[in-house]
């Protein structure tokens, strides 16, 4: 992901990171249908987090992001009494539109913003801009239902095929050389792709457009753009389309594979091994990823090419937009206060066992002082 802006890349040094931690985790108003990675534990003690004025916050965008921001929100309005934290699904497209329209005081967005959208942010940040803040990081799953195939390993050049129906049969030559032991149906291919404008998949057909070796022609974007398929709204339809449909595949954050016990491929990377659909092994891909934004923009450039053992390449990070000057002055101590909870540790930590991977201390560290800097 990479705003296209001036300035210079910054590599982040990133260990793996121990996925520990756990929070309460109540279905909470998710316009998503459902909290994809509902479970109870104790909520954190309200000394963990420095409450701002009480009041309602509204956000609105990335269904990646969903079950992160119902961890958080839960624990934020359990510790801050009298505040409200609403977010709205509605895919990252719709929540760069709300927020440029005044409605939220932040969206969520799998891909950060193009030049265009900083350009119209300007009228409703009326003595700044929006900027992109990097607070959830996780990765697409490639999930599938095919009876009897537990195993399926795919890579770009097959992906590509598959979702521009250039390979329409489980049995296609393609798929046996990447699983010559497996059974493949003689079964037709029911590929399922989001319907809405969506950062995921601005992600996936990054990686395609990236992998694909030009077998994928279309630019990668918000919007899909390949040959037939079914289509359905955000991460939680397709997931719930791949459940209910034999022989199907789409993409969907972890966090709804897991909740809908979904299958997920391995991607063949050029590694020695297809890499699994881990947070473990997306951690790896993070360890090398960029700053490119400038001043207190944070956007990241990733690569979505990687061959380093175990880096799962088909990650995304979620940026919260919000303005880096003018805010409502309503929302602004909220908004501050919401944002540091989400990206400390604790709040990092309370979203690994969701699927998602906690960022990196160096990079925290700048969101936290971005933050900071709001207005």
């Amino acid at each position: 992901m990479k705003l296209q802006r001036n300035g210079r890349s910054k590599a982040l040094a990133i260990g793996a990171m121990a996925l520990v931690g756990s929070l309460s985790l109540a279905a909470c108003g998710s316009d998503d249908n459902a909290d994809p990675k509902a479970s109870g534990s104790a909520a954190p003690s309200a000394a963990a987090i420095a409450c701002g004025k009480a009041g309602q916050l509204l956000g609105a965008g990335s269904t990646a992001q969903q079950s992160a921001v119902d961890v958080w929100k839960v624990a934020y309005g359990n510790a801050c009494a009298g505040s409200t934290i609403t977010y709205s699904g509605g895919g990252s497209g719709a929540g760069v539109q709300q927020f440029n329209q005044g409605k939220v005081a932040f969206a969520g967005s799998d891909s950060a913003l193009k030049p265009a959208e900083v350009d119209a942010s300007k009228e409703v940040c009326k003595t700044g801009q929006g900027i992109n803040l990097p607070l959830v990081a996780g990765l697409i799953a490639i999930v599938y239902n095919v009876d009897g195939v537990d195993n399926l390993v795919l890579d770009g050049p097959t992906l590509a095929g598959i979702f521009d129906s250039k390979i329409v049969k489980w049995n296609d030559p393609a798929i046996v050389k990447l699983n010559p032991t497996a059974k493949l149906p003689d079964a037709e291919i029911q590929a399922v792709h989001r319907s809405d404008d969506s950062g995921t998949t601005d992600n996936f057909t990054k990686y395609l457009e990236k992998t694909s070796a030009g077998a994928w022609p279309y630019k990668a974007a918000k919007t899909w753009a390949g040959k037939g398929g079914q289509s359905a709204a955000q991460n939680a339809g397709v997931s719930a389309q791949v459940k209910q449909v034999k022989n199907s595949i789409s993409y969907a954050e972890l966090a709804y594979a897991q909740t809908n016990n979904l299958k997920s491929a391995a991607i063949a990377t050029g590694a020695s091994k297809p890499v699994e659909a881990t947070a473990a092994n997306a951690a790896t891909t993070f360890a090398k990823a960029k700053i490119a934004g400038t001043g207190s923009d944070l956007a990241l450039s990733l690569d979505y090419g990687t061959k380093d053992e175990g880096a799962y390449p088909l990650v995304l990070v979620t940026y919260e937009i919000v303005c880096d000057k003018g805010n409502k002055a309503e929302t602004l101590d909220t908004l501050k206060s919401f944002l540091t909870y989400a990206i400390s540790d604790g709040g990092q930590q309370a979203i690994s066992t969701k699927g998602y991977v906690p960022l990196p201390k160096e990079l925290s560290d700048k969101v936290k002082t971005a933050v900071t800097a709001l207005a």
